[in-house]
């Protein structure tokens, strides 16, 4: 019987895309009308199928859903192990939190210690370095890839350092082989953010690999304006057993059960522990190892994800080919803009197309990103610019509590000059060419 109502509910809910979604994806662009968004959701009936289905099944938690996509994610990224998150953010969290574990030992990250980084993106790849009490160090980053500048490693390190957390910008890779080299000759840890540049490769050691596979530790975002979306949601992947059970602990409310939910005694001693200051026998359902948090998606957002992935490869393609035409039809215009480069030995899956106004240019960043939101193209500044520029920092200015290694020059430059527009799959090629049309029309004027 409930295959017979599911069967019949996912005939009504395809009707329902097809009356009602399908009409508002399927309008045609007029140009000076349509408004060209820098991101957005790209779904059809499949998503919408899934989710109604994990409705049905009524477990509000992580379930069925989520365990597929945790497994298919791993076997797509290259990794051992995925955790799903419920953004983002709390997989930064989640990952940094991970590394200051009492059981990693001499490696654990202590208050005090010291993580290398840049100031230019976003906020949540430093935020858990400062809310835990360790010290981040930011170095400027390189135009034009807008990645760390790997030749400021050594001038960040001292005898604190125990890792290096940094994001791969705007699906552009870092210089990979450099920071883990770095990393592997200080015995340092490696996150990657990698939640603007799922799909990017890059040439490592002789081989092509995903980006978030070559550090210990990774990060991905299924925000909506991402690579693939949940609406919110997030990933923690890796290789190693120990960091997974660790992350895991921390994920799910610092516990040192690994039981999913809806599980029990998985370890065959549920009532034999002896840990902490607890009696024999405590429940080792309710043993926490870690200070941690809930930060768990519901197997309805995991259910999006399932159909989601299975468009990644193309959405990566698309994502390639609208960069590579912004690109192409803005090639002459160097007199007036850095024009974004993909990083050496890289294959980037694009988040967005960076633009930076030259110091000779008649005009300023403010002018020209008035004049394309005029004509309905929305623009975006890479994230917070120079991070230690907000007001979020007063507290933190004449402190201790971060360090700046050499200057911020180009991390200045960015927040005073940068702007990015998108390239993200739901883009045809008449929108990318009214896009690269208006900034050629407005370098004229």
């Amino acid at each position: 019987m409930d295959r017979t109502f599911r069967e019949i509910i996912k005939g009504n809910t395809i009707s329902h895309f097809n009356s009602y979604h399908k009409k508002n994806i399927d309008q045609p662009f007029v140009e000076g009308s349509s408004r060209v968004s820098y991101a957005g959701r790209v779904f059809d009936e499949k998503e919408v199928v899934n989710l109604v289905d994990s409705s049905l099944d009524f477990w509000l938690t992580t379930g069925r859903y989520a365990e597929e996509f945790e497994k298919t994610f791993s076997k797509f990224i290259g990794t051992r192990h995925t955790l799903l998150v419920n953004s983002g953010s709390s997989a930064n969290l989640i990952a940094f939190s991970a590394l200051t574990s009492p059981s990693l030992k001499d490696r654990q990250i202590k208050k005090g210690d010291e993580v290398i980084g840049v100031a230019a993106g976003f906020p949540t790849t430093i935020n858990p370095i400062l809310q835990y009490g360790a010290v981040p160090v930011l170095v400027d980053i390189s135009l034009p890839t807008y990645n760390i500048d790997v030749n400021l490693l050594e001038q960040a390190l001292s005898p604190k350092t125990k890792a290096v957390m940094i994001a791969h910008s705007l699906g552009n890779p870092f210089d990979l082989q450099t920071v883990k080299d770095f990393c592997t000759k200080h015995n340092l840890w490696l996150v990657e953010d990698n939640c603007d540049a799922l799909g990017s490769r890059y040439y490592y050691n002789g081989e092509w690999k995903y980006t978030g596979t070559v550090g210990d530790i990774a990060t991905s975002s299924f925000y909506p304006p991402h690579h693939m979306t949940m609406g919110e949601g997030g990933a923690v992947y890796m290789q190693g057993n120990r960091l997974k059970k660790i992350a895991e602990s921390y994920r799910d409310w610092g516990r040192d059960c690994w039981c999913p939910s809806g599980k029990d005694n998985t370890c065959g001693k549920r009532f034999n522990w002896e840990l902490g200051e607890l009696p024999h026998a405590y429940d080792h359902k309710y043993i926490y190892s870690h200070l941690g948090y809930n930060l768990k998606v519901t197997d309805m957002q995991a259910a999006i994800g399932v159909a989601q992935l299975k468009k990644l490869p193309d959405f990566i393609k698309a994502r390639r080919k609208n960069w590579q035409r912004l690109r192409d039809g803005l090639a002459d215009l160097e007199e007036f803009f850095v024009l974004p480069e993909p990083t050496r030995n890289s294959e980037p899956s694009w988040f967005g197309f960076l633009l930076t106004v030259k110091d000779n240019a008649k005009f300023s960043r403010k002018e020209i990103v008035e004049y394309l939101e005029e004509k309905r193209i929305q623009t975006r500044m890479l994230f917070a610019g120079n991070y230690l520029r907000h007001p979020v920092f007063d507290e933190f200015r004449g402190t201790s509590a971060y360090r700046v290694a050499g200057s911020l020059e180009n991390t200045d430059r960015v927040m005073n000059h940068t702007f990015w527009l998108g390239v993200y799959p739901g883009m045809s090629d008449m929108i990318v060419d009214y896009m690269i049309e208006k900034i050629r029309e407005f370098i004229k004027k």
